[in-house]
């Protein structure tokens, strides 16, 4: 692990503290799902650019499950 890998999972660790927190304050199930992943997923992913891919995916799918009504 390098410097990159970490301050990236920092990042998207506490952006997945942010959705938890207010999924779990709102009572929405995406938000609180979302969170818990971007909270984890970083500590089995090496690299900066896979851990951000992978933020990009997760984020569009909780989008499509807001979308779709969940």
């Amino acid at each position: 692990m390098d410097g990159n890998t970490i301050i990236s999972g920092f990042l998207v660790s506490t952006v997945g503290m942010g959705f938890f927190m207010y999924g779990k304050k709102q009572g929405r199930a995406p938000q609180i799902a979302f969170g818990v992943l971007a909270m984890v997923y970083p500590y089995f992913v090496g690299g900066p650019l896979l851990i951000f891919g992978i933020f990009a995916a997760l984020l569009a799918l909780m989008w499509l499950a807001i979308r779709m009504g969940a």
